[in-house]
């Protein structure tokens, strides 16, 4: 039987931001618009199974492919987040929360193969790269691509 996914065209407005929690996980939120967006083929731009989403992927041990296969399945978010809960590898409520934080504090700037990049990509922003956040920097291009939109 074959389900049809709904989300949001990302052709006209951005997926949600990283830091928004879904089910106590950062980037979930935004992992799950890009991946209902690429099967409604209105992804845009954007990128699933990107680095971002591998930041969660890598950290349950789950693969993109499974989650992209759930998805398909037409399941929720809330769906969504007991299908990461009781896949890859388990995570208690306190590590969920110290990945949560360390997410946020994250910064391509202290990734050596990737600082001459986010430098022109946050300078363009007229963002400083030496202080902004990997959330931040999403946030801001989100923003940067759809002036339109209210955030």
């Amino acid at each position: 039987m074959q389900t049809t996914v709904k989300g949001k065209d990302l052709t006209k407005e951005p997926p949600r931001s990283p830091n928004t929690m879904v089910g106590g996980y950062v980037i979930l939120g935004r992992t799950l618009d890009k991946c209902r967006a690429l099967l409604g083929d209105k992804i845009g731009e954007y990128h699933f199974d990107c680095p971002l989403d591998n930041m969660l992927f890598g950290w349950k041990r789950i693969m993109g492919d499974d989650f992209k296969a759930a998805v398909a399945e037409g399941k929720s978010d809330e769906e969504m987040v007991q299908w990461v809960d009781s896949h890859g590898r388990p995570k208690s409520e306190e590590e969920k929360e110290q990945w949560r934080e360390e997410m946020r504090k994250a910064s391509l700037y202290n990734n050596p193969e990737k600082r001459e990049y986010f430098v022109t990509e946050t300078r363009k922003l007229g963002l400083n790269p030496e202080t902004t956040t990997l959330f931040e920097w999403l946030e801001a291009d989100d923003k940067a691509s759809y002036p339109q939109m209210v955030a």
